[in-house]
Formats: C-alpha cells, sequence, structure tokens
C-alpha cells in the first residue's frame, strides 16, 4: 500500500472501530487497499451495503434496525470522505450521501434526533440535538469536531452522555462538514461558539442554564475557545487537542496537512503553515471559569501531551482543571477507549448536576 493509505491505517483504525465500524468491515476494506486515490470508493462501496440494509429494514417496517444501519452507513460514508480533499468530487459525493443516511437515521435513533440549522455569516451551521427520553428541560453537550471529523461521527460518542441524562447537539463548525465548502476554518471559535449556544438555549427541551461543551482533536483546542470566551458554558472536555495548531505543524501527517490548507480555504501549503500559527490558546486559557477536563495520550502522534499539561496549567487559577493523560493512548485516546470515555460521560453528567 501506498505511504498515505498506510498512514491512515496506522494513525486511525481504532477510532473507526471505536465510532462504529465494524472490525470484519474494517478489515475487508482496507485488507486489499494500495492506492489512497481507492480509498473513497473502497469505503463507499461497503457503505452502500448499510444503506440497503436501512432501505429494506424501513420497507420491512423495522424501523429500530433501519435507524441503526443508516447510521452505520452514514459513518461509512464520513470515513470514504473524511481526508479525501485530493478528489473532491468524490469527496462530496460521499459527504452528500453521509448527510442523507444519517438524516434517514434520525427519527429512528433511540432517543430520536432533530436536524438544527443555525444561520451564520451568510451560511449556516448543522447540528443534531438529541436529548434523553424523559419529561422536562434537559442540559445539553455541544459537541465539536476536529479537522477530519464531522457530526456524523458521533452516534457512538452520543451514546454515552445520552445514557447519563444529557442531551447532545453534535454540530459542524467553520470549516467542518456541511460548513466546509462555504465557511473556512476560523481560530476565534468563540464567535461561531456563541452563535452555536445561542440557538441550543433556544430549543425546546433544552435547560439554557446547563449548557456543556465537548471537542476532540482540533476540536479540542475548538472547545477551550468556547469556554474561554462564554460564561453561559458550565463544563468543557478538551480531548486530544493542541494548545497551537503552528507548532505541531511539521510533525502532521501529510494528508491532515492537506486537509486543513483545503479547509481554511487556502492557496498554497505555506499560507496554510503560516495560519496554523494562529490557532493558539495563548492569552484565552487563563479566561476559562469553568470546569475544564482535558484528557490526552502520551503517544499521540499528531499533537504532544505536553500541550494538555500547559493547558490545565494556564487554566486552573481556580482549581478547576482536571488532566487525564493516559500512557499508552494514541491521538484521541481511542486506542484505550475505556480508560476515559465512561469517566468524561460520568463528569459531565455530575457537573451539569444529572
Amino acid at each position: 500500500m501506498d505511504d498515505l493509505v498506510a498512514s491512515a491505517i496506522s494513525n486511525w483504525a481504532p477510532r473507526f472501530t471505536t465510532n462504529g465500524v465494524a472490525v470484519s468491515d474494517f478489515e475487508r476494506i482496507t485488507r486489499g487497499l494500495e492506492n489512497w486515490s481507492d480509498w473513497c470508493e473502497a469505503w463507499s462501496t461497503v457503505a452502500a451495503e448499510h444503506r440497503f440494509l436501512g432501505e429494506e429494514a424501513e420497507a420491512e417496517g423495522r424501523l429500530r434496525s433501519a435507524g441503526q444501519h443508516f447510521a452505520q452507513a452514514a459513518v461509512y460514508y464520513h470515513f470514504a470522505k473524511f481526508l479525501f480533499v485530493r478528489y473532491p468530487s468524490q469527496m462530496r459525493a460521499a459527504h452528500a450521501e453521509s448527510v442523507r443516511c444519517l438524516e434517514g437515521a434520525l427519527p429512528y435513533l433511540d432517543p430520536p434526533g432533530r436536524r438544527v440549522e443555525i444561520p451564520y455569516d451568510g451560511a449556516k451551521l448543522v447540528g443534531i440535538l438529541r436529548l434523553p427520553n424523559r419529561p422536562g428541560r434537559h442540559p445539553v453537550i455541544v459537541m465539536i469536531p476536529g479537522l477530519d471529523s464531522t457530526k456524523e461521527e458521533f452516534r457512538t460518542t452520543e451514546a454515552l452522555f445520552l445514557e447519563r441524562g444529557v442531551g447532545t447537539f453534535s454540530v459542524d463548525g467553520p470549516g467542518q462538514g456541511e460548513a466546509e465548502y462555504d465557511l473556512p476554518i476560523r481560530a476565534d471559535w468563540e464567535k461561531p461558539g456563541a452563535a452555536i449556544i445561542d440557538a441550543v438555549t433556544r430549543l425546546d427541551g433544552v435547560d439554557p442554564d446547563r449548557i456543556a461543551v465537548w471537542g476532540i482533536s482540533l476540536g479540542g483546542y475548538y472547545a477551550p475557545r468556547v469556554a474561554a470566551g462564554d460564561e453561559r458554558v458550565k463544563a468543557c472536555v478538551a480531548l486530544a487537542g493542541p494548545y497551537n495548531l503552528g507548532a505541531c505543524w511539521d510533525d502532521l501527517p501529510a494528508l491532515t496537512r492537506e486537509a486543513f490548507r483545503v479547509r481554511s480555504h487556502l492557496p498554497n501549503a505555506e499560507q496554510a503553515r503560516a495560519y496554523a500559527r494562529s490557532l493558539g490558546l495563548e492569552g484565552h486559557a487563563s479566561s476559562i471559569r469553568c470546569p475544564l477536563l482535558v484528557v490526552a495520550g502520551k503517544r499521540d502522534r499528531l499533537f504532544p501531551w505536553q500541550d494538555a499539561t500547559r493547558l490545565v496549567s494556564e487554566a486552573d487559577g481556580e482549581g478547576l482543571a482536571t488532566l487525564l493523560l493516559l500512557e499508552n493512548g494514541n491521538h484521541g485516546c481511542m486506542n484505550v477507549a475505556a480508560l476515559h470515555r465512561y469517566k468524561t460521560a460520568d463528569w459531565v453528567a455530575g457537573h451539569l448536576g444529572v
């Protein structure tokens, strides 16, 4: 296999399976995959199998199964497009299928989901609201993707919070998912974050006084920026985020650097490198006033674990910051998921008063 395929598998294999890809499917898709140019088609072929199962189940009235099949197809189509920026037409086609499959799943999920569109900067941000199946107004955690993730990837993580009585709002921000074509990546996430929280707190069934934010990878930078700039945030989780993206630039995989350039709407690598320097927590971490949980792995090959200790140190003026540092954790700590995912969900539920 070529270097790009090898890099994708070595960096993200645990992420695929933790977030909903069956191990047998992962092995089937990647076993004979040699060229990066074939990545999207290989994933889309198997995604279509799950989409067909969803359509079959829906036609037969097996609606819970239909929702599960459609949600799984959405994840597969997402991984078909997640870093496929060198082939934009294939990427967009797979992305459209991912969005369509998730929309097909929403009414049949337990609890069901609702698509919410937020006007922003001449375009829109799209999120999925899911609330626990119980009466009353619920706390909600805003779930922020990273550079190559989208709201379609978050079903297994949403479940952890929903099981504990916390609603979820998984959202594509600027440079992410449905917004990536119209809105570039931006450093000042307190601005889109405020627009997202404004919208979420007005939704039926949401308790506006119990809002948390969670972000993974580059979202682990965005979430602290939101918390630093918005006092409505009552708890914040930063999972495997950088302190300053530009400082990590030379160690990032080529696929990641190229995706950042494309999703920042920049013409060349030099401008992308310079722009990455603006994505930093300098001068912002100390403004975080809510409880903060920072999760990192010492074997993270994208962002050094020392970034996590720096964030905690600078944000801990009131003793509200906690570091969960995992000795064997990779990027996102998906290879040691049991050591942090349940703890994170418990921590959020506790701080939101569930």
